[in-house]
């Protein structure tokens, strides 16, 4: 059994939590928030054991605790310093929310620390897990439409539907310092763009040579966002490698969601046909029954395909990532998303970021490596 200490007991902890209930392999023994009593609520929520070890500090979390595994759900700023006190206090596997770090220095500092104590670091990263997305990324890896040469993201953000989220909750997420990204800060970019960044990343599978960025300003965040970026080319492609993604904001329109008032929509064109991913937050809504949205709809050899049959809960996303990392710490893998591969999106993200505010193409190279 694997004992599992969580630090950070906001929101996104009840969708963390998920993969943890009634699960044989792993048992949270211990949770770590700035205010204790918001600890004891989620405890009460979620029916775990009562003998759940509570702290509001995790240095004494990790001096007083045995821990196989700790979960980071905190605000961005701190994703460093506690993923280097955790491993250097010999914690065999550590999952960080997103974006992995502030800078690529940061990155460096943590995958030396889990590297140099031999500890697993894994960006937790819940897209890669929708049961639709796997097994679109499936068909893409075993060639269904041909060589990609070209993936589109689309991100609606809406501000009615979904959960309420506690103004104080997201505090934090005004102060440049602590969110990161640009001097003024990024919400969209750098925190919420981070999943179409990793999601780009990950389904082209090519090392990126430059980016092209443009945000606008609108009520404190930087959006409207467009992103362009180019793959390094390579003898065997058939083609150019482009993807572009577009942030667009909806502020009157309602989008039924359980969670956040976002959905994701992604186009994939290839070198035999072309495919579409509609839905990612608010997979499960009334959108998600209309034959128009099918979760992947395909275009080959003339005809039309459509696959329906998932089950469409963003929640699924959390649960299936959970449920991998633990095999990972119990086999001792290589997580999806490593401390270097989530480094490689940072500096992806970070790149068109720096882009925006100079106005100009980002070669990846030129960025400190």
């Amino acid at each position: 059994m694997l004992n599992v200490g969580i630090i950070g007991t906001g929101v996104i902890f009840d969708l963390h939590i998920l993969g943890y209930l009634n699960n044989t392999d792993a048992k949270v023994i211990a949770l770590c928030n700035r205010t204790i009593e918001k600890a004891r609520e989620k405890i009460q929520k979620f029916k775990l054991d009562e003998n759940i070890q509570i702290y509001s500090d995790y240095k004494e979390m990790l001096d007083n605790e045995v821990l196989d595994i700790v979960e980071i759900l905190t605000p961005h700023h701190l994703h460093a310093e506690m993923t280097i006190y955790a491993a250097n206090k010999g914690v065999k596997a550590i999952s960080v929310q997103k974006p992995m770090a502030l800078s690529l220095k940061e990155a460096d500092d943590m995958i030396n620390a889990c590297t140099d104590n031999g500890s697993i670091l894994s960006v937790f990263e819940n897209f890669f897990f929708a049961p639709h997305i796997m097994k679109a990324k499936a068909l893409l890896d075993e060639d269904y439409i041909g060589e990609i040469a070209s993936i589109r993201i689309k991100v609606a953000i809406g501000t009615k539907g979904g959960w309420e989220v506690p103004k104080s909750a997201n505090a934090w997420r005004r102060d440049p310092k602590q969110i990161g990204g640009s001097k003024n800060g990024s919400p969209i970019l750098f925190d919420n763009g981070w999943h179409a960044f990793a999601l780009g990343y990950w389904i082209f599978n090519e090392e990126i040579e430059k980016v092209f960025a443009w945000t606008d300003s609108f009520s404190g965040i930087d959006a409207p966002a467009y992103v362009m970026w180019k793959c390094k080319e390579k003898e065997e492609h058939l083609v150019p490698k482009y993807g572009n993604m577009e942030f667009a904001l909806m502020p009157e329109m309602k989008i039924p969601s359980k969670y956040y008032p976002t959905d994701e929509f992604i186009e994939i064109i290839a070198s035999r046909g072309l495919m579409k991913i509609n839905q990612g937050t608010s997979i499960g809504n009334k959108m998600s029954s209309s034959e128009v949205f099918a979760p992947i709809v395909i275009v080959r050899d003339g005809k039309v395909e459509t696959i329906t049959e998932f089950e469409k809960d963003w929640n699924r996303s959390f649960i299936n990532a959970t449920k991998y990392f633990i095999e990972v710490v119990k086999n001792g893998k290589t997580p999806i998303l490593s401390g270097e591969q989530a480094r490689a999106i940072l500096k992806f993200n970070l790149a068109a970021i720096n882009s925006s505010e100079l106005g100009k193409e980002i070669y990846l190279s030129d960025l400190y490596q």
